[in-house]
């Protein structure tokens, strides 16, 4: 049987400067292909989706206690299991990656309270949603697409209403786990805040909705999945070792209870960018 055709369309930037720090990038894309399933893989940053055409479709939310939604515009919290979608063959929208930062100062919560789930984007934004969905679409093309993102995420920021900001060791210790490549001690994080490793714990995964432990596997694993996809695509023994796992046994199982597929089956995923 002769395999069907997949047309692929995909463009990425950074944001504008004074969004850097709560935008980590966008990307748009399109797909047409064979129906499918996608695995949304954990990472650093929440995901905002904005569909411009369709709907999005999860059917397996990291938290398995959410039931599945269908959306036009959705935002999902910081997550350790994955995200399964399915699609009908055809995927055309934006995606937003947020910092847990940024959820807070452009959409008016701590990122902890989206922890493990997708909800309706116009349940934080309201009627902005829908009018930035209509905007993008308006649109001719990614560069003024992503244009246009600066311009109303600036807007956002501008209008915030985030609250009381984190604690500056919240950020600390972040920025402390991201530096290391997920290889840093929480242990040794707490004592060097003055803080209980049960006290960091607590607040972290208040303010960021990972615990300090399972943010840095998620830092690990995502630094793994970036070398998987860069060019040259070294060999799986070579990434364990270099992102810090044990062997590369170490990396399959984390593919397995990260992912829920092998990192092989992540690879010939035609739906994720190579």
């Amino acid at each position: 049987m002769a395999r069907a055709e997949i047309v692929s369309e995909y463009a990425a930037v950074r944001p504008a400067p004074g969004l850097r720090g709560l935008v980590g990038g966008y990307s748009g894309y399109r797909l047409d292909g064979p129906p499918g399933r996608h695995h949304g893989l954990p990472s650093p940053y929440l995901t905002m989706v904005v569909c411009l055409s369709g709907e999005l479709d999860v059917i397996g939310m990291p938290d398995p206690a959410r039931r599945p939604v269908r959306l036009a515009a959705a935002v999902g919290g910081l997550h350790d299991a994955p995200v399964v979608m399915a699609h009908d063959g055809r995927q055309y929208g934006v995606q937003i990656d947020l910092t847990w930062q940024g959820a807070r100062a452009l959409l008016g919560v701590p990122a902890g309270e989206l922890a493990g789930d997708v909800i309706d984007l116009s349940a934080l934004l309201g009627r902005r949603a829908g009018e930035l969905a209509d905007r993008l679409a308006a649109e001719p093309d990614w560069h003024g697409r992503f244009h246009l993102l600066d311009e109303l995420l600036a807007g956002l920021l501008a209008g915030s209403r985030g609250g009381r900001a984190e604690r500056p060791e919240i950020a600390t210790a972040w920025a402390a786990l991201r530096a290391s490549g997920g290889n840093a001690r929480v242990g040794e994080l707490a004592r060097e805040l003055g803080w209980s490793r049960r006290h960091l714990t607590e607040r972290f995964r208040r303010e960021v909705g990972l615990t300090p432990k399972a943010a840095a596997r998620v830092l690990r694993f995502h630094r793994a999945c970036r070398m998987l996809r860069s060019p040259g695509r070294p060999p799986l023994a070579r990434v364990a070792a270099d992102c810090g796992y044990f062997d590369q046994a170490h990396l399959a199982r984390d593919f397995r209870d990260l992912a829920g597929i092998t990192a092989t089956e992540w690879l010939a995923d035609p739906s994720v960018p190579g």
